[in-house]
């Protein structure tokens, strides 16, 4: 774990496996895997989201510290308040498990398929700071490795979650004009033949 504190500059808990501090160099978007991979999708050039593990069902996406302070006022913002929604954040004071190192995700799968892995690893040499969503986003005028802005992102993962919960709704009832759930009930349309 010497490479989150060596070559990263991340801070580790004290507890046996270590995990990442949170709020002092970044927070993490907590969502489930199927909002995640969805966002992955959305977004597929890795300087746009930052840092992205996987840990059993959840998805956890590094945002810059202090945003999981933001994110009730962010959702509000963007209308999304009084909506139940599976989003969650990590900041000052909590932490996340540690992902083992990018090249050793193999073989630590191998031993515990339930140790968090990575999507989207951090780059070493590359300042997290600057490649994570925030609130304000700074850098080339092209756009080119300028990361997607929180409020963005939030947006993103707010709808991917009202859309998955949705759907997860819709598969447990017939639609209630189709054909078939009108026979299934008995209230079939009658025939112009019959």
């Amino acid at each position: 774990m010497g490479w989150y504190e060596h070559e990263l500059g991340w801070p580790l808990t004290g507890t046996l496996p270590p995990g990442l501090v949170t709020g002092v160099r970044f927070d993490a978007l907590d969502v489930p895997a199927a909002v995640g991979y969805a966002l992955l999708a959305r977004f597929p050039r890795p300087g746009e989201l930052g840092p992205v593990a996987l840990d059993g069902h959840r998805v956890r996406l590094l945002v810059a510290a202090g945003a999981a302070e933001e994110l009730p006022g962010l959702l509000e913002w963007l209308e999304w308040g009084g909506i139940a929604l599976d989003v969650t954040a990590l900041g000052a004071g909590q932490w996340m498990r540690a992902p083992a190192h990018p090249e050793w995700h193999r073989r630590e799968a191998a031993y515990d398929r339930s140790a968090p892995v990575w999507l989207r690893p951090p780059r070493p040499g590359v300042d997290v700071e600057a490649t994570v969503p925030a609130l304000r986003v700074t850098g080339g005028a092209d756009g080119s490795g300028v990361p997607i802005g929180l409020p963005a992102l939030v947006a993103a993962l707010a709808t991917a979650c009202h859309r998955i919960a949705l759907r997860a709704r819709t598969q447990d009832q017939p639609w209630a004009f189709s054909y078939a759930s009108r026979i299934v009930a008995g209230t079939r349309p009658r025939s112009l033949t019959s």
